[in-house]
């Protein structure tokens, strides 16, 4: 006798196309259990840090790379494009000028503005000018326990702060081809624990040493003086999400005069990182 397809999959199917028109990929798979490598992996990572607690919360605790390790008159700009609900943004006189002055640049991306800006992150993975990196799935602070900062609460167990790292990991490089080596959390926040995991994920995690806009808050003027005080080997950190901001024009101010005073503007590979 011919046996019939359960109803219940037509079900779930009419369910799930039902919701597909108003929802992003990443909202359904949200909504579903993991694969299981994903699920392997946080389970074999819970258990080797069962028991432990941190001791320590901050922009830079133990594991942090804040700096270039050399005293060339190098600089590293990194860009944060977070995705929240007024962060979806993008400052196109921004990229342009670094694209035709030809700067590089390390681009810390969350999953949020990749889909919101989907063509412009594929242009901008192409572009050997710039290292695509790590900026987590949902923008979180980085805690194995629930830390918060700035009225953001963290990741608040080990699963869930591997999936902010790992979902957008795998996110990037399902979209590009090459796996992020770099990944630095929303917030800039972690705990030290966090830190030890992300490394175990693949990734070094990335500070500054020269707050370079101060979340986008900065004036033009702020973000210039800024960026001159700099000094050799600095991280900085900056956002490209905010072109209503201070941010864009400041650094066009300041790099045409950091390149006169000798400073060239490299990548995070180029020297080890302390």
């Amino acid at each position: 006798m011919k046996q019939q397809p359960c109803r219940c999959f037509f079900v779930v199917f009419a369910f799930i196309l039902a919701l597909a028109p108003t929802m992003t990929i990443d909202e359904l798979w949200a909504g579903t259990a993991p694969d299981q490598s994903l699920a392997a992996l946080k389970a074999e990572i819970d258990a080797e840090y069962a028991g432990k607690t941190p001791k320590e919360w901050g922009e830079t605790v133990t594991g942090v790379k804040t700096s270039l390790k050399t005293n060339d008159r190098v600089i590293v700009l990194t860009f944060d494009a977070c995705g929240s609900t007024k962060g979806k943004g993008v400052d196109l006189d921004l990229i342009h000028f670094l694209e035709q002055e030809k700067i590089p640049a390390t681009l810390f991306i969350n999953a949020r503005w990749i889909d919101a800006n989907p063509e412009l992150f594929l242009k901008l993975a192409a572009n050997p000018l710039f290292t695509i990196a790590n900026h987590g799935f949902l923008h979180r602070p980085a805690s194995v326990n629930g830390r918060s900062v700035y009225g953001i609460d963290g990741t608040r167990n080990i699963g869930e702060l591997v999936d902010e790292i790992e979902l957008n990991a795998r996110k990037i490089g399902q979209l590009t081809g090459k796996r992020p080596l770099y990944y630095r959390s929303g917030t800039a926040y972690y705990d030290e624990l966090a830190v030890q995991i992300a490394e175990r994920l693949g990734h070094q995690v990335i500070g500054f040493s020269v707050l370079g806009d101060a979340g986008a808050t900065f004036t033009k003027e702020q973000v210039n003086s800024a960026l001159l005080a700099t000094s050799p080997g600095a991280i900085v950190i900056l956002h490209m999400n905010h072109p209503e901001s201070g941010t864009g024009q400041g650094v066009m101010m300041a790099l045409p005069q950091l390149r006169k005073k000798g400073f060239r503007f490299g990548s995070l590979s180029e020297y080890p990182l302390r």
